[in-house]
């Protein structure tokens, strides 16, 4: 079953001190394109990510957005007053205050937040080197985004098979009525054919070998059941490689390009009015499956 390359996935953790969202948008494109915007703390594990993205998403215009929201890395650690520089600013306040006669009973809580009264404690080196989050978290989110896009590429391809299969049936009954056009086309050259050469007959210099190789060569040039058979056969292949599991949008843009010379030869042989019509209305057709199949995984 086909899949359409746009699509959407989001997944999102929330924590006790921290909140994680996951957001994957598809659009179309040749390859995969791919773009990544993550918070610094997994700066490191870009690698991992496209990886993982990569192994998942085969073609698109891929773009990732991870937000996190949370303390600073989200990490607490020890903390302790500098007693001495707390008593100096309390001390710079309190004077202050005598000075312009001001109340007193903000000072200590205004001297606590002074610069450098609360010290942070040195970080460990495994403080240093834990994540806010846990990287097996941001892998199990990044995957329920993964799944969530393909479930929604795989819902709009339904609909796009719908619609490329009509186009599909569309040709085939086109194609049908160049097959009831076809004999008549044929009688008409035939006749046409059969009073030429009652005219040129009678010239002397008429040449019977000659003027029946020109004939064959004719004939054989204005055949177009070939080019039928040919069509047909196509569309059988194009119908059964859109029911396969795998993704098959270039392979299917590779036989709408072998429908189309078909197509093309068909009606550059008829050398018939009706036929040309039939052959203008399937190329249109094919132009609506072609369109669509830009945004076909």
């Amino acid at each position: 079953m086909l899949q359409s390359m746009t699509g959407f996935g989001t997944a999102r953790q929330d924590g006790e001190q921290y909140s994680l969202t996951i957001d994957i948008r598809s659009l179309n494109s040749k390859s995969l394109d791919l773009s990544i915007r993550l918070p610094r703390f997994l700066a490191d594990k870009e690698h991992e990510i496209r990886g993982i993205i990569s192994k998942n998403l085969i073609r698109g215009k891929v773009t990732l957005n991870v937000d996190y929201t949370g303390g600073a890395k989200g990490i607490k650690t020890a903390s302790s007053i500098n007693q001495e520089l707390l008593q100096h600013y309390y001390s710079e306040l309190e004077r202050a205050a005598d000075a312009v006669g001001a109340t007193k009973t903000d000072l200590f809580r205004l001297a606590l937040q002074m610069p450098e009264v609360i010290q942070q404690g040195p970080r460990t080196e495994e403080e240093d080197n834990q994540l806010p989050v846990p990287w097996e978290t941001v892998a199990d989110l990044l995957h329920e985004a993964i799944h969530n896009l393909n479930s929604f590429r795989a819902d709009e391809g339904k609909a796009l098979t719908s619609e490329i299969m009509t186009y599909v049936d569309r040709i085939r009954i086109l194609l049908a009525e160049v097959d009831k056009f076809d004999p008549v086309r044929l009688e008409y050259i035939r006749e046409r054919i059969r009073t030429h050469l009652a005219e040129i007959s009678s010239s002397e210099q008429f040449n019977q070998s000659r003027f029946e190789q020109e004939m064959i060569y004719f004939i054989e040039k204005l055949d177009i059941a070939e080019e039928k058979v040919r069509l047909i056969n196509h569309l059988h292949y194009f119908t059964e490689t859109v029911y396969l599991p795998e993704p098959t949008g270039k392979k299917l843009a590779f036989i709408s390009q072998e429908i189309g010379r078909e197509i093309n030869t068909i009606g550059s042989k008829a050398n018939d009015a009706t036929i040309q019509h039939l052959v203008v209305e399937m190329k249109e057709e094919l132009e609506k499956i072609k369109e669509q199949l830009n945004n076909i995984l």
